[in-house]
């Protein structure tokens, strides 16, 4: 019998590790085992222990980590204190007498929420609260109303402070301030897309997005502009003190949660039961992240210690040096792993293998972490799992099926392969702020 190679290892245990995830084996758990049985194949109990000893400390004492927990506390402040309730207001006032104007006007808002909290499931959620009853009031055909704010809740993910972009910096070591600048283009690019999609649908579908027939004068509009002010102030003094290099983005957490937190009790709006659930939810979502990313760290070492890598790289050169179909396949990869994995962990599973192979093709780090953020976040809305869109079924009128608001979101889905298939074909449209910045 052939004695099996190190590489023969790797190989297994990758495919065990998806076993593992396709028998809905927690991430966390798949991620320690895998690594920590494969590195005991090939060296023995003592280098496998002392890897569970060393790699999980030594990656969790990253500074750099801090800013995960900061960042999801500003984001679950601002959300239970209703500084960031003013947006679809605002957005509505102003851009409701547009076609499918309250449409136009919820992806506006999840923009401007997403840029506070940072969370596409907390976007879709508190959309789905406060825009879909709006627009199902006004005779909104429910699988646009819905649709909608399922795929806007997937701008978190892009738009500064993303919790998605901030693990890619830290695992593929990109400044992460770079990665935001390259979010925002992605971001807004998306919104913009997005705004295409409902325009014409209303247009091509009479009835579905009926004309708005009430009226604000420019006083009401303004002064809905004043509820903006609290989630644009807070916006701006983080990440314009963030570029403008006064703070690093990891202090930027802090200095953010600390805002929120000075905002809402300025506002009368932070009691101790909203506080204590903002860092209750804030600790829960960072432990669980931890262990993820943690669990990454020890696949990464395993990967490189068999040799996995280098040999998946080999085989991706030898059957093509292109860069294009090495994305082609990426995005079909993902797209899959999107219809039963949560973004977070299909990203962290596969970027061990992803980065070195995409590293020997010269695909741009930077480049290739906005991609990917973009990529996985169609996943969010794609059957059968789609996560956005359980939650907005769970907060909306129940008489809306799970199929209507699926049935909802393919015309985002299409507009969402449009710009990643812009974004392969005009690479500088991503790294044009970086570049400007640098």
């Amino acid at each position: 019998m052939t004695e099996l190679t190190n590489v023969d290892i790797g190989l297994i245990g990758l495919g065990v590790l998806f076993l593992l995830i396709l028998l809905r084996v927690p991430i966390a758990v798949s991620l320690f085992l895998v690594p920590f049985a494969g590195i005991y194949a090939m060296f023995g109990w003592r280098p496998a222990i002392g890897a569970l000893k060393t790699i999980p400390y030594d990656f969790a004492a990253s500074w750099e980590l801090s800013s995960i927990p900061m960042f999801l506390l500003m984001g679950y402040l601002a959300y239970h204190t209703g500084i960031t309730a003013g947006l679809f207001e605002a957005a509505r006032a102003w851009l409701s007498r547009l076609p499918a104007g309250l449409a136009v006007a919820s992806i506006f808002g999840a923009s401007g929420f997403a840029a506070v909290t940072g969370s596409s499931v907390a976007t879709a959620a508190a959309m789905g609260k406060i825009a879909v009853p709006e627009m199902l009031r006004h005779g909104y055909d429910p699988r646009l109303a819905t649709g909608t704010v399922a795929a806007s809740g997937t701008i978190g993910a892009l738009i500064p402070p993303s919790i998605l972009l901030i693990l890619y910096g830290i695992i593929a070591e990109v400044p992460i301030n770079l990665l935001f600048l390259g979010g925002v283009g992605i971001g807004l690019l998306s919104a913009l897309s997005y705004v295409i999609v409902v325009v014409g649908w209303a247009w091509m579908v009479p009835g579905v997005a009926p004309r708005a027939t009430e009226a604000f004068t420019m006083r009401e509009k303004f002064r809905m502009l004043a509820g903006v002010t609290p989630a644009l102030l807070l916006a701006l003094l983080v990440f314009g003190g963030l570029f403008a290099g006064l703070f690093t983005p990891t202090e930027a957490g802090a200095v953010g949660a600390a805002l929120c937190t000075l905002i809402a009790l300025a506002q009368r709006k932070l009691t101790w039961r909203t506080f204590r659930l903002s860092v209750g939810e804030s600790f829960i979502t960072t432990a669980a992240l931890l262990f993820i990313v943690i669990g990454a760290n020890l696949l990464a070492r395993f990967v490189a210690l068999s040799g996995v890598d280098g040999y998946i790289s080999d085989v991706v050169s030898a059957v093509s040096s292109s860069p294009f179909l090495f994305l082609m396949a990426l995005m079909v990869v993902y797209l899959i792993l999107g219809m039963f994995l949560e973004p977070t962990g299909a990203m962290i599973i596969t970027l061990p293998i992803v980065l070195p192979v995409a590293a020997s093709l010269g695909v741009h780090e930077l480049w290739l972490g906005i991609f990917l953020a973009k990529l996985l976040e169609v996943g969010m809305i794609t059957p059968p799992i789609g996560l956005n869109v359980f939650v907005l079924k769970n907060v909306v009128d129940k008489r809306i099926s799970l199929g209507a608001i699926f049935k909802g979101t393919t015309r985002f889905l299409i507009a969402d392969i449009v710009v990643l298939f812009f974004i392969i074909a005009v690479p500088g449209v991503v790294l044009f702020l970086p570049n400007l910045m640098n």
